[in-house]
């Protein structure tokens, strides 16, 4: 049966997909010039120079470039996987800004950086639908407690916000991410240096199950590639490409977590890095990375949903202060607090005299304090207030209660705890500084 011109176009993207590195600039260049059926047929014949003609004699057999393909489609349907290519709805339009990349010159990694003919994937996904709302989370393999912390934290509350969780499936960071991801139920993808059928590393086999079963493993390699060294770097500019963003949590100078980072800024996708300790080698990368002017600093979810999320919906809150029982007071009554003395007990007219306001601003505010428990009043004045003092107003408190001198002190007796600690236990120096 003859096939179409679709599915002859297919089977050749596939084939492809066999015969060169992902990302081959010339291979990419003549796709585009005439297409993929005809690509395969000068790769085929001969009728190719330079670089595409090493890899017609490296890697292609005497064997019908199609039996190839084909064979591999039962390959893929024997695991469980899919092929997709750019003519599938599955694919993803940010795939082809990787040709923005490539850049002349003798670095393949440098060069390369075109989209892939075909992709394999496993799981259940869609994969233009899981990139449409993704971030990647991205860092070291030999990460530390805190960058497995924050990453499985980033993982779980992007994931838990409906953001697809993208990372390499590597030790460290990635699988901190993933397993993030996973544990509040919502989506990842692990792009892998390797064949989807290959556990790389042999101790993320079940982890890569995992995703498998409720997100997307994928590669750009045919089942059964291994993962050589250069493969990881070349696979960086897809994480990048794929996401709207590339969170790196730990990363050491040498790091290629820091490649992927700069693939990401390159895109013009948002690139993003977390703060580590100064002494840590771990992020000395990132703090790198966060020179640069067009780095976003990110401290958790709400600052990376702030940065890749809707302008002007998902801001991330002002951090503030914890509240402080001195907050409630008025600038007067925390002015002559500050000048009670935890033991000495002060008449009203020489606390007004340290702090410098009048004796009968004096008077009226500490029986607002007093109720506050704030100042316990003695019979020869004020000192501060301890927990072991038992609470008996004193005759202006009287006065106050009900009535909120300034608006306040009714609302401290109300809102005040029986045995408010307040600042027992500092100095008048101490007392001052707490405000």
């Amino acid at each position: 049966m003859a096939l179409t011109r679709a599915a002859r176009e297919r089977l050749a993207r596939v084939a492809l997909g066999h015969l060169a590195e992902p990302g081959n600039r010339d291979l990419a260049v003549l796709v585009r010039r005439v297409g993929a059926v005809e690509s395969l047929r000068r790769l085929a014949g001969g009728r190719v120079t330079g670089r595409l003609a090493d890899i017609a004699t490296a890697r292609l057999s005497a064997s019908d470039p199609y039996e190839l393909a084909e064979r591999a489609l039962r390959e893929a349907e024997r695991i469980g996987a899919r092929i997709i290519t750019p003519d599938d709805d599955e694919w993803p339009d940010g795939l082809g800004d990787l040709t923005r990349l490539s850049r002349d010159g003798p670095d393949a990694i440098q060069r390369d950086t075109h989209p892939p003919h075909c992709l394999w994937l496993r799981g259940p996904l869609s994969l233009a639908e899981a990139c449409r709302q993704s971030v990647a989370v991205v860092g070291a393999r030999s990460s530390t407690a805190y960058g497995n912390h924050v990453a499985t934290e980033l993982g779980f509350a992007l994931a838990d916000r409906d953001w697809t969780v993208v990372s390499g499936g590597a030790f460290g960071i990635d699988a901190a991410a993933h397993r993030g991801a996973l544990a509040s139920s919502g989506r990842t993808v692990a792009v892998l240096a390797c064949g989807v059928d290959r556990a790389y590393p042999q101790a993320h086999h079940a982890l890569f199950e995992r995703i498998a079963t409720t997100g997307l493993l994928l590669s750009e390699w045919p089942p059964g590639s291994d993962p050589h060294r250069h493969r990881f770097l070349v696979r960086n500019r897809m994480i990048a490409a794929l996401t709207v963003g590339t969170v790196m949590v730990e990363a050491n100078l040498r790091s290629g977590a820091r490649f992927t980072l700069r693939r990401s800024r390159d895109l013009g996708r948002v690139a993003m890095a977390l703060p580590g300790p100064v002494t840590s080698a771990l992020s000395q990368g990132c703090h790198e990375e966060l020179r640069e002017p067009e780095t976003v600093l990110v401290t958790g979810v709400a600052h990376v949903l702030e940065a890749v999320g809707r302008i002007g919906l998902d801001l991330a809150p002002v951090p503030r202060a914890a509240p402080n029982p001195r907050d409630r007071l008025s600038p007067l009554e925390r002015q002559v607090l500050d000048g009670v003395r935890p033991r000495k007990v002060l008449a009203a007219e020489e606390i007004a005299a340290v702090v410098g306001v009048s004796a009968r601003d004096a008077r009226r505010a500490l029986p607002a304090l007093e109720l506050a428990r704030f100042v316990t009043a003695t019979a020869g004045g004020y000192r501060l207030y301890r927990r072991t003092d038992r609470f008996q107003p004193g005759p202006g408190c009287a006065e106050l209660d009900g009535a909120g001198s300034h608006g306040s002190p009714s609302s401290h007796a109300a809102t005040s705890p029986p045995h408010q600690p307040g600042p027992a236990r500092g100095t008048a120096g101490r007392a001052a500084g707490d405000g």
